[in-house]
């Protein structure tokens, strides 16, 4: 039954993969990406790493829609069209959380019947006493330190790429002066002005 889970699993993910990059519509690729990321956690608890799958569904199912919002914001989508377009989207969203519940109720059934694989034979096991999440942490933190600060600093550098795409300047709008706040002085800062009783101050 864990063989019949895994190719049915993985050629769901690769399936799904292959249409992402096909498909001319940006929603139907999320849709499918969705697919993707929800087959690959199937697999990783399959495999007993339960910690990475549900980073895979909480972590990039939930950035899925922060990237739709971007891709929404960088094509300039007319929002009235998009709803009148939600009836034609409907049938293929069956389809995907269709499919998104049949793989759950698989890999549910796998692991009640034979449990996962890692918990069978593996030479990779971690010790007795200790659960999936701190040997993960244990061998990402001490091993691949470097790799996991520099995986870190590209995430910024694409966020900071991000924010500058889709900064729009608009006339009209105050903008913050990092470098004159930083420069400002008690005597730039602060106005003391005289108030005589019964009057008010004007700019």
């Amino acid at each position: 039954m864990q063989a019949v889970a895994f190719y049915i699993l993985a050629l769901v993910s690769v399936a799904a993969a292959f249409l992402v990059i096909t498909a001319k519509n940006p929603v139907h690729s999320v849709l499918y990406l969705i697919t993707v990321f929800f087959s690959a956690a199937g697999l990783f608890v399959l495999l007993g790493a339960e910690f990475l799958a549900m980073l895979l569904v909480v972590v990039y199912v939930g950035a899925v829609a922060v990237l739709f919002l971007f891709v929404v914001m960088m094509l300039d989508v007319d929002f009235a069209q998009f709803r009148e377009g939600f009836a034609r989207y409907l049938p293929l969203g069956g389809v995907v959380g269709a499919v998104l519940l049949t793989e759950i109720i698989l890999v549910a059934m796998t692991v009640a019947h034979t449990g996962a694989a890692a918990k069978n034979a593996l030479p990779m096991a971690s010790a007795p006493g200790v659960s999936n999440t701190e040997a993960i942490g244990q061998v990402l933190y001490t091993d691949y330190f470097y790799l996991f600060q520099a995986s870190g600093l590209v995430l910024l550098v694409a966020m900071i790429g991000a924010i500058v795409l889709t900064l729009r300047h608009r006339p009209g709008v105050r903008r913050q002066n990092i470098a004159k706040q930083v420069a400002r002085t008690p005597k730039t800062g602060m106005t003391i002005v005289q108030i005589k009783p019964g009057e008010g101050v004007s700019e």
